[in-house]
C-alpha cells in the first residue's frame, strides 16, 4: 500500500475513533440517565436491560454482532470492517465511562436539555462515522441498508428505523419520555444529514492565468488530484484563454490558494460549492448512435 493511502486509512480510523467517542459520551452522559430512548441500538439495549439481568455495554456489543453480520453482507466488507472497529469502541468506551463515572446522573435534571444535548453530539459523531463509510453498530447499520437500497438520505433512513424504537419505550417508560424519544430520534435524522453535507462540502474552482501550466502541474502532482482544461474566449477582446477546473477539499482548496496567490496574484478565480459529485458510467449494451 502506498503512503498515501496509508495516510488516509489511518486519518479515517482516527476520525472513526472520534466519533464513536462522541456517540458513546452522548448515550452515557444525555440518554442513559434520564431513560430516554431515542432510537438506537443502544436504546434497545437499555430496554432490554431492564429484565435482562446484563450491563448495557454487554447487551449492546451481543446486538452489534448480529446486525453487523447484516452489515456486511447487504452494504460491503469495506464498510463491515470499519463498523466492526467502531462498534467495539462504543460498548467500550461505555464501559470506560460505567467504570470512571458509576451511577451517573443526569447534569440538567431537564429531558428536553439532555435530548438537545444528544441530538447535537450523537450527530456528529454519526456524522463522522457515516463520512468514513463506517457506522456505529446497531441500527445505524440498519439505517445504512436503508439508504442503500431505498435511495433515502441517510438522515431519513436513521430517523425512520429510530422512531420505531423509540416508540416502543412507551411499554418500558412514561409517555411524556416516549414522546421525547420519538422527537428526539425525528430530529436526531435531521442533524446528522445537516453534519454530513457540512463535513461533504467540497469547492469547484476555475483559474484563468499566464501561469496556467504550473498551477495544473500543482494541482497534478502536490494535490494529486484530477483536473479539466477548457478553451474559452473573452467577451470583451475576443482573446482565446485556456481555463482549468478543480474540485478539492477545505485543506487542498488552502494549499491551491496560497500557490495561485505566490505565482500569480492576478489570477482570476471563481470557486462554487459543492456537496455531491457523482460518475454515470456509459451503458455497454446502449446502442451507439
Amino acid at each position: 500500500m502506498k503512503g498515501l493511502e496509508w495516510k488516509k486509512v489511518i486519518k479515517e480510523f482516527l476520525i472513526i475513533t472520534f466519533g464513536a467517542l462522541l456517540a458513546s459520551a452522548a448515550i452515557y452522559f444525555f440518554m442513559l440517565p434520564l431513560n430516554l430512548a431515542i432510537g438506537s441500538g443502544s436504546a434497545i439495549a437499555m430496554m432490554l436491560s431492564t429484565f435482562i439481568p446484563l450491563p448495557i455495554s454487554v447487551l449492546s456489543l451481543i446486538l452489534n454482532v448480529f446486525l453487523l453480520i447484516l452489515g456486511i453482507l447487504l452494504v460491503g466488507r469495506e464498510f463491515g470492517v470499519k463498523t466492526i472497529y467502531a462498534s467495539i469502541l462504543v460498548p467500550t468506551f461505555l464501559g470506560m465511562f460505567e467504570l470512571l463515572f458509576p451511577n451517573f446522573k443526569s447534569l440538567t435534571n431537564d429531558p428536553l436539555i439532555d435530548v438537545i444535548c444528544y441530538i447535537i453530539v450523537v450527530g456528529m459523531g454519526m456524522a463522522l462515522l457515516f463520512s468514513c463509510n463506517a457506522s456505529s453498530g446497531g441500527l445505524d447499520i440498519v439505517a445504512k441498508i436503508m439508504s442503500k437500497y431505498l435511495h433515502m438520505d441517510i438522515g431519513v433512513a436513521v430517523s425512520l428505523s429510530g422512531v420505531v424504537v423509540a416508540a416502543s419505550s412507551i411499554f418500558f417508560y412514561d409517555t411524556k419520555i416516549a414522546v421525547i424519544s420519538v422527537l428526539g430520534t425525528y430530529f436526531g435524522g435531521m442533524v446528522v444529514d445537516k453534519f454530513i453535507f457540512g463535513l461533504n462540502i467540497k469547492r469547484r474552482v476555475c483559474i484563468i492565468s499566464p501561469e496556467l501550466e504550473r498551477i495544473v502541474d500543482f494541482i497534478l502532482n502536490d494535490l494529486h488530484s484530477g483536473a479539466t482544461l477548457n478553451e474559452i474566449i473573452g467577451a470583451y477582446d475576443r482573446t482565446p484563454r485556456r481555463e482549468v477546473i478543480v474540485i478539492v477539499d477545505k485543506q487542498e482548496f488552502r494549499k491551491l490558494m496560497d500557490f495561485v496567490k505566490k505565482i500569480d496574484p492576478k489570477a482570476f478565480i471563481t470557486v462554487y460549492a459543492v456537496s455531491d459529485m457523482r460518475y454515470q458510467p456509459k451503458n455497454k449494451n446502449k446502442p451507439q448512435r
